[in-house]
């Protein structure tokens, strides 16, 4: 699907994003890595043939000097993953105030800074034939898991940042996809060792799995993408029909204790 077009993608040191660029790669984007981790972008970049630029998506101003320079380069950018993301585990009551303020930031406001510095390359990729911009969102976006609550609220605040971007862009020609994986196996994430429930373990997926749906979500067009749909979609149906019930069996989950 690629035939050399350019894709930009955030958060792309480890993880979702990492495999996310290679899965590009390998259908023929020329990709574009930023993240904040010069060491291993280069690394990646070298061995997937890939460029890269490194960039802390909660700067503004850095955000807007590094999509300069890319769009000076390539004018047009079919493809925006806004895939940077951190972890916040613990409540609301008892995190850092600063941990809070910078998954915000980061999970949040990230993608509206690039949505917009990048909006000129993709603007051009549509007059051309489409352009595509892919939000990594998560079930946490859905679903109001205490034990994780500032990253839950950043997350639903990043849906909601998605939907209305959908809804603003769609007679443009950039469609916008919101892709929301359960829990996922990364680097920043490990899930299988931080998460208390063994039913909740059994659930995690891997990386590759999302990096997968995510070009597929490009491929068809879909607008959300629950990964998997079982049984991550019923948990966000579970939320909206029955939230007190699901806030209960929600707050007896949860991560170790100090993790």
């Amino acid at each position: 699907m690629g035939d050399g077009r350019v894709a930009v993608v955030t958060g792309a040191s480890s993880g979702i994003g990492e495999a996310t660029a290679r899965e590009l790669t390998a259908r023929g984007w020329r990709c574009v890595l930023l993240a904040r981790r010069a060491d291993r972008l280069e690394a990646i970049a070298t061995d997937i043939g890939a460029e890269w630029e490194t960039c802390d998506v909660s700067d503004r101003a850095q955000v807007d000097d590094v999509a300069a320079r890319i769009l000076a380069r390539y004018p047009s950018i079919a493809l925006l993953v806004n895939n940077a993301g951190i972890p916040a585990r613990g409540s609301f009551l008892d995190i850092d105030p600063e941990r809070i303020e910078r998954v915000t930031d980061v999970n949040y406001l990230g993608g509206v800074w690039c949505l917009r510095a990048f909006e000129p390359g993709l603007r051009a990729a549509a007059a051309a034939g489409g352009a595509h911009v892919v939000n990594l969102v998560s079930v946490a976006g859905t679903v109001a898991f205490a034990p994780a609550g500032a990253y839950s609220a950043s997350k639903h605040a990043q849906l909601a940042f998605s939907r209305s971007a959908a809804a603003l862009l769609r007679s443009t020609g950039i469609q916008v996809h919101a892709v929301l994986p359960g829990f996922v196996e990364t680097e920043g994430f490990p899930q299988r060792t931080k998460l208390r429930s063994r039913l909740l373990r059994r659930w995690v997926i891997e990386a590759d799995d999302v990096a997968k749906a995510i070009v597929k979500a490009v491929e068809k067009g879909k607008g959300e993408v629950t990964v998997p749909w079982f049984p991550y979609r019923l948990t966000s149906v579970a939320q909206a029909v029955v939230p007190g019930v699901f806030a209960r069996l929600a707050g007896r989950a949860g991560y170790h204790r100090g993790e």
